[in-house]
Formats: structure tokens, sequence, C-alpha cells
């Protein structure tokens, strides 16, 4: 098992399975935090085994140093196996039903021996569940529509688990000989926050050697189905693939047909009709002979559009935009990941980061950052180790020490709970002198939407600046947003000294393009976060930067594209 993210899986189901047995929470937690680590983990992996130095990456103890170094050579661990003999097969299937805690699933298991999601089902339909103490009749119905969810899921990935295997694999393809040029297509390169399957559009005048090439990609597990310009294949994991290697004279309306959403591309061949043209996978058309281009931006243009970017191809009025435009205007002046000067919304170990403030602020300076915002959690997130006041003055001398230290300029902020009143969770006195304030629902997320709606309008409407942390609450595959009426929070903010925050979280991408659109009808600004609990973390900012740009953010949109100072005026408490 030289897979770093199959060993990661592996390391998570111990940690699970562990929590199932009632084993001791931080044993488990190691083994989360291991399997963090490898997924962050940018070293080679083989190297570390080999050399027995994985003990050197942060996170990972002797004893989790050995479970991984079995993994990796052998491709087994006994614990694993041992836990998953003591444990019902199903378990783990029975964890991703929405509404089954690990609590839930223990119970139910000890009161009615029940291991698959099936016989949950079975003992819900016929009213057992209702019977074990604890649940009762309302819980029932939350499992059985959890159940239904679960069933009726499509089998999508995150777009940074996808991006994961698709990049390896372009510059897999790009190294082959004969590929003259190849580009990621479909929903990858639209950014799209899940992903069905990798899209691949190659060039070559002998594509048979390309798909070859690809078939011999490393994490290439089953090759499915193969033509004489297209492979489809089946990744260790799961998620499917699919090249199509067309002659470099058709690269560009391949990649285009291939990138847009279906929307975008008929609304795209309804425009070539009307100018008495015609547009498919081999080129725009008039009268039977092709017009040349050898980009996109250069189709584009012979349809009289401007290039339109990748991540707005989706056939919802980005077509009608683009034409506003002066045709041959590629600058849409759509944020960029270069525009962002400063890092926001970072955690460290003052609460339940896995890096020191110093340590945040080297990795930020490498990575080009002019400043970075030290947002820890309040004191409301105790689960998180949140700052209370009595730690504030050792935080900020800290922060002060650090700043002698590093160019980055560092700016102490927190990011405060809402609570129920929609309050914040410190003193107004204490609120001010913070540089910065990130405010977010971290607890009673199942109000209805008329109480969520009063609190969220009520905490916009405080007089201190603060920014709307991962607004509506959701963990994309995992947890829906939180009820509330959008449109009334985003009047508030509009008329508020008030910001939004686009989280770059893979697990959040929080808020969503739709909702970054209204908002910018009102116009709001934003910030483009990374929510980063380490300095891996911080290599969030191009899913915030991606999902920001689908929802047509523009560089004078975003608060950290500015420079240090012009930023903590702007967003001063």
């Amino acid at each position: 098992m030289h897979d770093k993210l199959d060993i990661a899986r592996a390391l998570r189901e111990i940690a699970l399975l562990l929590q199932l047995k009632g084993e001791n929470p931080f044993k488990a937690r190691a083994y989360d935090t291991g399997a963090q680590a490898l997924e962050e983990l940018t070293d080679d992996l083989g190297a570390l085994v080999a050399e027995k130095k994985l003990t050197s990456v942060r996170g990972v103890g002797a004893a989790l140093a050995g479970q991984i170094a079995e993994l990796f050579q052998t491709g087994r661990s006994e614990q694993l196996e041992a836990l998953r003999a003591e444990l019902p097969p199903g378990v783990l299937e029975l964890s991703q039903v929405p509404g089954m805690t690990l609590k839930r699933i223990k119970a139910l298991h000890e009161a009615l021996g029940i291991g698959s999601v099936e016989e949950l089902k079975q003992a819900c339909l016929t009213g057992k569940v209702r019977g074990v103490k604890g649940f009762g009749a309302k819980i029932e119905a939350t499992l059985l529509e959890g159940i239904y969810r679960h069933e009726t899921r499509d089998e999508r990935v995150l777009l940074a688990d996808a991006l994961e295997v698709a990049e390896p694999l372009l510059a897999h393809v790009r190294g082959c000989e004969a590929a003259a040029q190849a580009d990621l297509a479909g929903a990858i390169r639209r950014w799209e926050e899940t992903v069905d399957r990798i899209d691949l559009v190659a060039a070559a005048e002998d594509p048979a050697a390309v798909t070859d090439c690809l078939a011999r990609f490393p994490r290439v597990a089953a090759v499915d189905d193969r033509g004489a310009s297209r492979c489809a294949v089946r990744f260790s994991g799961g998620l499917s693939g699919e090249l199509l290697c067309v002659p470099p004279g058709d690269y560009a309306a391949a990649l285009l047909h291939r990138t847009g959403a279906p929307a975008h591309v008929e609304a795209l061949r309804a425009l070539a009709r009307g100018q008495g043209l015609s547009l498919d996978e081999r080129g725009l058309l008039r009268g039977g002979e092709r017009l040349p281009a050898t980009t996109e931006e250069e189709l584009y243009r012979h349809l009289g559009l401007p290039f339109i970017a990748p991540e707005l191809r989706e056939g919802e009025g980005e077509i009608e935009a683009a034409a506003a435009r002066r045709a041959g205007e590629r600058d849409d002046g759509l944020i960029e990941e270069a525009d962002i000067q400063g890092m926001v919304h970072c955690h460290t170990v003052f609460s339940d980061g896995k890096n020191t403030i110093e340590e945040m602020a080297l990795a930020a300076e490498v990575m080009g950052m002019k400043y970075l915002t030290i947002t820890d959690h309040s004191p409301a997130a105790h689960y998180a180790n949140g700052v209370g006041v009595d730690r504030l003055k050792r935080q900020w001398d800290e922060i002060a020490r650090v700043q002698e230290r590093v160019k980055v300029k560092l700016l102490r902020g927190t990011e405060s709970d809402i609570l129920e009143s929609g309050a914040l969770d410190y003193p107004d006195a204490i609120l001010e002198r913070f540089d910065i304030i990130i405010a977010s629902i971290h607890s009673r997320m199942k109000m209805d939407a008329d109480q969520m709606t009063r609190r969220l309008v009520n905490a916009m409407r405080l007089p201190v600046f603060k920014i709307w942390g991962h607004a509506l609450g959701r963990l994309i595959q995992r947890r829906e947003p939180f009820a509330c009426r959008v449109e009334e929070v985003l009047d508030a903010v509009a008329g508020s000294r008030a910001a939004i925050e686009v989280n770059g979280d893979p697990h959040r991408l929080d808020m969503e393009p739709r909702w970054i659109k209204e908002a910018r009808k009102r116009g709001i600004r934003f910030v483009i976060s990374t929510d980063a609990h380490s300095t891996g973390g911080l290599h969030n900012l191009r899913f915030g930067v991606g999902t920001a740009r689908r929802g047509g953010l523009r560089r004078g949109e975003v608060l950290n594209a500015l420079g240090p100072d012009a930023f903590q005026q702007a967003v001063r408490p």
C-alpha cells in the first residue's frame, strides 16, 4: 500500500473503530492526526519509511510510525484487521448516514444488533428504533430521512480529493512524449465543489501512445473502455476518469466542449447557428470549412465573444454577460490567486490549530503573503480550546514577539462565536481591541429559519466591523446549510459594517457561488480565507479563489487583495 491517501484512509478507519469501541479518545485522535499529516505530506513517503524518519513528520509518533510503515510495506494492518473482526460489518457505512452519530451506532448495535444500513432501515420501518432508550419516534424519523439521503446520494468526491489524483495524472500525461498538449477539463476545470470523474483532453498525432501512457499511471486500477481516441479508467479509491485524445488542430474545440457544462456548450452552439456557423468537438465550421482556432480564446472571438473563464461556464447567463464586454477583451477582472496579498482566518496552537504563530507566519511568508490574521477560536468554542479573555494577553504578547522576527505583518484577531441572540462572545471592550473579527456560527445550527435569520441579522447589525465566517455552516456531503432567509441576511450585511468570507476549506467552500452572486448585487465586500488549522491548510487559498471566481468575484470586491495597511483599515472593528 504505497499511496499515502490509501494509508490515510486506513488510519481514519482505525480511528473510527477505536471510537466505536469506546477506547481512549486521545488514542483515536492520534490516528486522525496521523491521517491528516499524511494527506498534507509533501516529502517522499517511501524515503521516510526506508530511512525510518516517519517520526520527523509533525503528528506522527513512534507507535503511529510503526503502523504507517506496516501498511506501506505489507498493505495490511494487524490492528485494523483485529478491529474489523470485533465489530459487525457495515459499521463504517452506518457512520455515513446523516444523523447516525457514533453514540447512536453503538447504542443500536448493543440494543438491536444493527450492523448495516439495511438493518437500520428495517428497524426504523418496523418501529424498533423508537423503543431503544434515548431514541423515540422523532429520532427514528430523522434516521429514516438520513437513510434516504444516503441511498440517493451520487458518487461524487470532494474537489480537493479529486485533485490529489488529477494533478499527478495530468503531469503524467503531459510527460508522455507523444502528447503535444494536455489539460484537465469538465467539473474539475470549472472548480465545482464535488466531482464524479476526472476529464482530460490531450492533443497527439498518435492517440494510442497517449492512452497507453494513461493506462500506465500508477493509480489506475482498471481500464474500463478504450477506443481509438479515448480511454476510460478507474483509479484506486473508486473515482473514474476519461481521456479524449484528438489531433492538434481539434484540441481547442475539444477542450471547450469537454470543459463547459452542457447548458453552456448548447448556448454556444445556438449562438453559432444564429451566425450561420456550426460548432462541434472538432471546431467551428462555416459552410463545411473549419475556421482557424488553436485556442479557446480564438473560438470565442469567432463567435463575437471575449474569453469566458472555465469557472463561469455553467449556462447561467455568463454568455450574455460576456457579450456586454468588448469582444477580444480577455481580462474579465475575476480575482486570481496572485491578487491575494494576505492570509485571512488562520488558527494556531492557541486554539485548535496544529502550528505555532511563528510557524504559520513563516509559511505565509514563503507563499509571498504580506500579512496574516491570527484568528483563533473564542471562549464559547470550548471544544476547540477557545481563547478566553484571560489568555488573550499571552496570545497578543506572543504575536508581538513573533512580529519582531518575521517580515509578514501579523494582525491579532478572533473567530468569535455568534451566540443564539446574535451577540458575539467577547465583551465590546475586548472586541474593539482586535485588528479583525471573523463572526461565525458553531452551535445550535438546527434553529428554524425565523430564529436563525433573526440571529444572523442581529449579528450583522452589531456596530463593530465583522466578517461573516463560513456563512451557512455547511460541510459538503456531510452537513446541509442551516435554514435561514439568506437574502434578508444579505440585506443586513449590505447595510452594516460587515463583509462576507469565501471559506477555502475544501469541506466548506462557503459561501456558495449562487449566494456570492446575490451578495455582489448588493455591493457587499468579501475576503477569501483559508480557515487554515495548519501550515498545510494555508494552501486552501486556491479553493477559496476558485469558489470566488465561480461566483464572479472581481479583484476590487475582495478586501484581502488590498495591501496590509489598506486591509487593516478596511476591517478595523
